[in-house]
């Protein structure tokens, strides 16, 4: 017997309905890329999204075809997203910070038909647009006043190219399951893998997300979103936010630490995400200029590892409530947050950033598990070790145009490629990638959490750890350092600063002194670069 329930498809166009009709006064505000900041409404959005799916139907854009944005955060690039999926069509998200090279690659492999993208990348495109035989025209996010000449195939500008619709359009019906996005991964080993969301997977993990234990979501809360749109989603928050009736505050193309704290503090945020690498931006800026955040109530941090001292100073010294997540593009991308679960409640100082400088545990949606080498499934003790496995409603379970075969295990989990602990009362916390991990006499020494330590000495901005060959060892971890400004670092400082924190045959053998640490097009520390760079190196205990 079945349900006498209504079917009524989980689209993302009703997220932006929902918002233009319960909080059509609720503002969006962009540092636009042409310089002032702009204002609109989440009616105004859903309204101008209405004219874009209008005109990409107008230029032949039917389901299943993919347009592709390569565009900061700002409203435009909002209302685009809810018009080429209103449509029916499939948002792809490119990163401009990956090499020219492989966007070409990206871009093809997507076959995308249209290129929406903001002022800054026009350079960009014109020196590839040759080899992007697919693209049939671009829509670049500016005015008449501001749109250059340039030499793109079928070049227009966004706001006359929308003036050419009036908005009675009604959007494009399809089944619940029909793609909506299309995100690569930014692996730094062979081609990018595509990633194929649904507007199922998108509303659903945007309703989980939006939970009091993770981004905590009302309609008086005022959102920040550092990490981009292109970032996976931007970790659900155009989705999300709009569902909750949330103000965005969009930072545009300027993400240094000033610009950052102007936003938060004109807008009075009370919450803002992004990776720790903009956060050490933000921090250091308010150090030098002695700010403080006033309005800020929750930071949510993930990308990669949160460094212990930054859960401190922002927790401790700012009083702000910071939860650390993690996720991945093939999970939509968050999969876990941590916030203080009841038994909890009651802890402080030490322990309090104990607890938070774990990735947190999973909320509904996501199932965890971990397993060793064989597949058998280990326990939850908070020690053993493990290769972290998922699965949920938000889980890819294939990449788009490749062979999948063996991609998932019996139990239809896929591997994220970490490896990771969870403690009995389902905390998880990684320890490294698989492929990152050092193994030094048959035993594992967690690199992340030899940066994370690092990076409390007074003098290290930026740590990393790889793993050097040993004749004895197999491997031995190699310390890489860039100082504060201002600051020199010694080496016997920080490795005095690091005993009795850790396990003795965990200290690093040696420690380098660099200027600056190489970071993927996502932010993350690029350790097959580094081990690149110091594959002549030898340790001096060897």
């Amino acid at each position: 017997m079945l349900g006498l329930m209504q079917d009524w498809p989980l689209l993302i166009h009703r997220v932006i309905d929902h918002a233009g009709a319960q909080f059509g006064t609720r503002e969006v505000v962009s540092r636009s890329v042409e310089g002032p900041v702009h204002r609109t409404t989440y009616a105004d959005v859903r309204a101008r999204a209405l004219k874009v799916a209008q005109r990409l139907e107008r230029d032949g854009i039917v389901n299943g075809d993919r347009v592709a944005t390569l565009a900061w955060n700002t409203w435009r690039h909002l209302e685009a997203w809810y018009g080429i999926t209103g449509v029916g069509a499939i948002y792809h998200t490119i990163n401009p910070r990956l090499f020219p090279e492989q966007i070409v690659w990206i871009a093809n492999h997507a076959q995308d038909r249209v290129v929406m993208t903001d002022l800054t990348f026009i350079p960009l495109l014109e020196a590839i647009a040759d080899k992007l035989p697919s693209v049939e025209r671009y829509i670049v996010f500016t005015d008449a006043a501001h749109m250059p000449a340039t030499k793109l195939k079928n070049a227009v500008a966004y706001e006359d190219w929308l003036n050419e619709a009036d908005g009675d359009f009604r959007w494009a019906e399809f089944d619940e399951k029909t793609a909506a996005g299309l995100c690569y991964t930014s692996g730094t080993t062979g081609n990018p893998k595509g990633v194929l969301y649904s507007h199922r997977s998108n509303v659903l993990h945007s309703l989980s997300l939006a939970n009091p234990d993770c981004f905590g979501l009302s309609s008086r809360s005022v959102i920040l979103p550092v990490v981009p749109l292109f970032h996976a989603n931007s970790w659900s928050l155009a989705f999300s936010a709009p569902m909750y009736g949330a103000k965005m505050v969009m930072p545009g193309m300027r993400l240094d630490g000033a610009s950052i704290y102007e936003m938060l503090e004109t807008e009075k945020v009370t919450m803002a995400a992004g990776v720790p690498t903009v956060w050490l931006m933000l921090l250091q800026y308010m150090a030098k200029e002695k700010k403080k955040l006033s309005t800020v109530e929750r930071m949510l941090i993930g990308g990669s590892a949160c460094p212990r001292a930054m859960i401190e100073a922002f927790q401790i010294e700012h009083g702000i409530d910071v939860v650390h997540a993690w996720g991945m593009t093939e999970m939509s991308p968050v999969g876990t947050c941590g916030a203080v679960k009841a038994q909890f409640a009651d802890l402080k100082g030490d322990a309090l950033i104990d607890l938070k400088s774990k990735q947190g545990f999973a909320f509904f949606g996501v199932e965890m598990k971990i397993t060793d080498d064989s597949g058998k499934s280990l326990p939850w003790d908070g020690k053993t070790f493990g290769s972290l496995k998922v699965a949920g409603f938000a889980v890819t379970r294939g990449y788009y145009g490749v062979d999948n075969t063996g991609l998932l295990d019996d139990d239809g989990f896929f591997d994220t490629g970490d490896v990771a602990t969870i403690d009995a009362n389902g905390y998880m916390q990684i320890t490294d990638r698989s492929k990152d991990v050092i193994k030094s006499g048959g035993e594992w020494i967690s690199s992340i959490d030899l940066e994370n330590l690092a990076v409390g000495h007074p003098d290290v901005a930026e740590a990393a750890v790889i793993g050097i060959a040993h004749p004895r060892w197999d491997e031995r971890p190699l310390l890489v350092v860039v100082p504060k400004e201002g600051r020199v670092i010694d080496r016997d400082s920080v490795l005095r600063y690091m005993e009795g924190r850790i396990a003795k045959w965990w200290m690093p053998d040696d420690v380098q002194v660099v200027a600056e640490i190489p970071h993927t097009a996502t932010g993350k520390i690029n350790k097959l670069k580094l081990r690149d760079d110091f594959k002549a190196y030898k340790l001096p205990t060897t």
